[in-house]
């Protein structure tokens, strides 16, 4: 990922999984794992999820890409 904030379209988290689904403007769909809840409701609180995202949850925790 590179460092640039990006615009968010969708966030999804599935708490008992501690997994968070993000999806970006391009289409691009990415599920962290590892995410605590209170990380996702920062996330869904920041004034800029694209910077929030990259700051605290892009580098942070492992993920997969989703094929789309």
């Amino acid at each position: 990922m590179d460092s640039e904030p990006r615009g968010i379209r969708a966030i999804d988290y599935d708490a008992q999984r501690a997994k968070l689904m993000v999806q970006l403007e391009d289409g691009q769909a990415y599920v962290y794992v590892g995410v605590p809840g209170e990380v996702h409701r920062s996330f869904l609180e920041a004034d800029s999820k694209g910077r929030f995202f990259q700051a605290e949850i892009a580098d942070r925790y492992p993920y997969n890409v989703l094929d789309s």
